[in-house]
C-alpha cells in the first residue's frame, strides 16, 4: 500500500506519517533523504530523529538512487522527504530528469514491502517565477508528486496538523 502525504511546511506531515506507520507491519524503516548541509539541515535532522526516538524505526540514510535499497519482505517504510530526494538527484547527482528514476525506485520499494508512506511538500503554488534551475526543480517535483498521487492508495494533505484525505483506499 502506498500513502502520499503532502502539505505546506510545518503542517504536521511527519507526525501523520509516523502515526500511519505505527499501525503498519514491522519492521519499520525510515529513509532519510536530507543531506546534512549546514546548521539548518542539521537542526531539521536532529528534530526528526528526536521525533522518531523510541518508536522502533531503523533509519536508512539515502540521498539518491532509491532503486538501490533492499528491505526484508513485508515491512513498512517511511520516506521523508520526496522534495529532498528530487533536489539531491537533480543538483548533487546531476540528473536533470529525475522523475523516471525516482518513480522506478518507488516501484522497487513497493515490490518489497507492505506499506510505503512518502512525505512530500507543495512547492510552486506561490505564483512566483524563480530562476531556471528552481523552476525546473518545481516542474520535476510536480511531475513526481502527480505520478505518486496517481499510484497511491491514499493521498493525504496535512493542514495545520489535520489529515485531509483526497484519495483513500476503503479496505482500511
Amino acid at each position: 500500500m502506498l500513502t502520499l502525504i503532502t502539505g505546506g511546511s510545518k503542517n504536521g506531515k511527519s507526525h501523520i506519517a509516523e502515526e500511519i506507520l505505527a499501525a503498519a507491519p514491522a519492521p519499520h524503516y525510515y529513509i532519510a533523504t536530507m543531506e546534512p548541509y549546514g546548521s539548518e539541515a542539521a537542526a531539521a535532522i536532529k528534530r526528526h530523529r528526536d521525533m522518531r526516538a523510541g518508536k522502533g524505526f531503523e533509519t536508512v540514510e539515502k540521498y539518491t538512487d532509491l532503486q538501490e535499497l533492499s528491505f526484508p519482505r513485508g515491512g513498512s517504510v517511511l520516506l521523508e522527504c520526496m522534495c529532498n530526494l528530487c533536489a539531491n538527484e537533480m543538483f548533487s547527482a546531476n540528473c536533470r530528469e529525475p522523475a523516471p528514476k525516482i518513480l522506478s525506485g518507488v516501484k522497487v520499494l513497493l515490490s518489497q514491502i507492505s506499506e510505503l508512506v512518502i512525505v512530500t511538500n507543495e512547492v510552486g503554488d506561490d505564483g512566483r517565477v524563480y530562476g531556471d534551475g528552481t523552476m525546473e526543480y518545481i516542474r520535476q517535483l510536480g511531475n513526481i508528486n502527480a505520478a505518486l498521487a496517481a499510484m497511491a492508495d491514499n493521498v493525504i494533505e496535512a493542514v495545520y496538523g489535520i489529515a485531509l484525505y483526497h484519495k483513500r483506499d476503503m479496505r482500511n
